[in-house]
């Protein structure tokens, strides 16, 4: 049975390109659900305009970001890589290896104690590519995993959840700001050359969005409804530094395998001109409670919105599905402003025809 298995069964899974995902809850879709941890997104109001219109681990009121990636690639989403269903053919569409709380630091999200570091999610990766050549054997696994598409968005905790998470923190009290974001450059660095040495060769990298405009924050540091002007800076100095360490990783290995996304930009559209994308608001949460929604989780006894298209957040830190449909539009055909070196529509049409 296993040889028939492998030999037929498989054999038109290998067709559409695999899809990994790393990084923290802008990309988790349910890993944390199997884990004890705080950071979950697995009861109502999450997952309201979801299909099956129940919770999911999405941290979104429907689809995230990677599940319109995997529209786009023309694939069902991936799973998480926690999940039971993740087996068989299931395993060759790719898979989610992201944590909500997690950051390029160890020490981001301790609060939330069980969650999956990000070299732990390298590990995964690893281990998941020795199930697959179980399957397929270990030549065809490489060719998928060098022919996949990778997303990573990692950052955002590292100053939410830990530099800002409490005054004086640690990571505070060790660094400057200046020389905190150079620190998480230099750490993130390798972080994505070891994904590249363990098979990574086409990598969306997301900046942070803007990190003092997100309700939580307005609602915890902002005077008349003013992003907050620290965190603003912790964004602003690190994205640029970020495209520069991704410009220059592709010198060192002669190939634009990391693409970097300017989810910053794309997000500062809508916050500073929510009407012109459908919103009525970019202030306040969907689902919350306290000024701008902003304060606490999101759960049952929140306020929670009629209409979820009408609001760029969808809870105090996280996009609603339509935002996201939005940054994924951009990332597929955005200008160098937005998408660099190239959007994802011309990474795809590089990548499709016969070299």
């Amino acid at each position: 049975m296993g040889l028939v298995l492998v030999g037929s069964g498989f054999q038109g899974a290998e067709g559409a390109r695999a899809f990994f995902v790393f990084g923290d809850s802008l990309v988790d879709n349910g890993n944390n659900n199997y884990l004890a941890t705080t950071a979950r997104a697995d009861a109502p109001p999450y997952g309201i305009d979801y299909p099956t219109r129940r919770p999911t681990g999405r941290f979104s009121n429907g689809y995230n970001i990677p599940d319109f990636i995997s529209q786009e690639l023309g694939s069902e989403s991936t799973l998480p890589y926690l999940s039971p269903e993740l087996t068989g053919r299931r395993l060759l569409v790719g898979a989610n290896f992201a944590s909500a709380g997690i950051g390029i630091l160890n020490d981001t999200g301790i609060q939330f104690v069980n969650i999956i570091r990000i070299f732990r999610q390298l590990e995964y990766f690893q281990e998941y590519q020795r199930r697959v050549s179980g399957l397929i054997g270990s030549a065809r696994t490489k060719r998928l995993v060098n022919g996949a598409l990778i997303l990573i968005t990692l950052g955002g905790n590292d100053f939410v959840n830990n530099y800002y998470l409490v005054p004086y923190s640690a990571r505070s009290r060790q660094f400057a700001l200046p020389d905190y974001v150079k620190y998480l450059i230099s750490e993130y660095k390798k972080i994505l050359r070891k994904l590249y040495d363990i098979g990574g060769r086409r990598v969306l990298v997301t900046g942070t969005g803007p990190l003092g405009c997100v309700p939580a924050e307005l609602a915890m540091r902002s005077r008349n409804g003013q992003c907050s002007a620290e965190l603003q800076r912790a964004a602003s100095l690190f994205n640029p530094q970020l495209v520069q360490m991704l410009a220059q990783l592709n010198r060192e290995l002669g190939s634009d395998v990391f693409i970097g996304a300017n989810t910053q930009q794309m997000h500062n559209d809508f916050v500073n001109n929510p009407r012109a994308y459908g919103f009525i608001t970019s202030k306040v949460a969907c689902c919350g409670q306290g000024s701008y929604n902003g304060l606490g989780l999101c759960t049952v006894a929140s306020n929670l919105c009629p209409n979820r298209d009408e609001y760029a957040f969808w809870d105090p830190f996280h996009p609603s599905e339509k935002a996201n449909k939005l940054i994924v539009q951009q990332i597929m055909s955005g200008t160098t402003k937005y998408m660099y070196p190239m959007n994802l529509t011309t990474i795809l049409a590089l990548d499709s025809t016969p070299k």
